[in-house]
């Protein structure tokens, strides 16, 4: 990519690297040493909506976000459906997207992406008009991350610590829920602990459990799970995190790009790309194809142009 119009923003709370000035002049350097001049910001949300939509207007022809997976998130919905591309500098605690896109999992690699100018269009999903990239999740999940922010607010956790805790805890108050899923007009009734729905297809085994192939296949993965009992669900639960889920753990519900979601409860829990909400049935899940515009390389299936 030459010297062009860019916008580069760090969510001073984006997660485990928080934007002090030496990450700002780390981002600084590496953009520097590529040949890439940018306006650089630094702030929060409103920062970040700003920076998209003044892209959106022409002030840049893309827009950098440096933060963990939720900053990723609300850059993408603000650009969602333009021309405008979406660059990632992965700052987070986890940062799936940037893995899946294979942007880099250091800012140098990150930015050496963005130097080499390969932009491609991939799927958002999206519930009930709102945008999602990673995955929600309905039913005990949600629990435990409301669980868990609790404690990193409260006592001060690391992320990883509160959700262990917090799944123990979760263990503790096992509870599932009787929901109606509509498929392409088909009604099927399910009593799950847990309803899970990715932005394309997540793997489930070892070597790569909770990873992705592909963001722009079209497709929701719908995943509902079996277990019944508080021994059943803590088995397949530890199985999940160990990457060795069974065939009996879970239903997968293949095909789906549209899913309406209905229960009797007058709110639901639901965790969107880690944000916990309690939102009224029925919820309406659907696929946006191609709707984002990333700077990441091609599929590995596909050649570097």
């Amino acid at each position: 990519m030459t010297s062009t119009a860019l916008t580069v923003v760090i969510n001073a709370a984006g997660g485990a690297a928080s934007a002090d000035a030496a990450v700002e002049q780390t981002v600084r350097d590496q953009f520097e040493a590529v040949g890439i001049a940018a306006d650089f910001r630094t702030g929060d949300a409103d920062t970040i909506r700003a920076a998209c939509k003044e892209a959106k207007a022409g002030a840049a022809k893309a827009v950098v976000v440096g933060g963990g997976d939720g900053s990723i998130s609300l850059a993408a919905s603000e650009l969602c459906g333009s021309d405008t591309a979406l660059g990632i500098l992965p700052l987070g605690t986890l940062n799936h997207f940037a893995r899946d896109l294979a942007v880099g999992t250091t800012v140098e690699e990150a930015v050496g992406t963005i130097a080499a100018g390969h932009s491609r269009r991939v799927d958002l999903a999206e519930l009930n008009g709102r945008t999602f990239i990673n995955n929600s999740a309905i039913g005990l999940y949600p629990l435990m991350v409301f669980d868990r922010e609790a404690q990193q607010k409260r006592l001060g956790r690391s992320k990883r610590l509160a959700m262990i805790v917090a799944s123990l805890h979760t263990l503790a108050r096992f509870d599932h829920q009787r929901l109606t899923l509509t498929v392409d007009g088909r009604r099927r009734q399910v009593d799950t602990p847990l309803l899970f729905v990715g932005n394309n297809d997540y793997l489930l085994e070892l070597p790569r459990a909770g990873q992705r192939d592909r963001l722009d296949d079209g497709k929701l993965c719908v995943l509902v799970m079996r277990s019944k009992s508080r021994r059943a669900f803590a088995a397949a639960t530890l199985r999940a995190l160990l990457g060795r889920t069974r065939p009996d753990d879970m239903v997968r519900l293949d095909e789906v790009e549209e899913l309406i979601v209905e229960s009797r409860r007058s709110r639901l829990r639901v965790a969107l790309d880690g944000e916990v909400e309690h939102l009224p049935p029925p919820l309406t899940y659907r696929i946006r194809r191609a709707a984002l515009t990333v700077l990441a390389p091609p599929p590995a299936d596909q050649p570097r142009q």
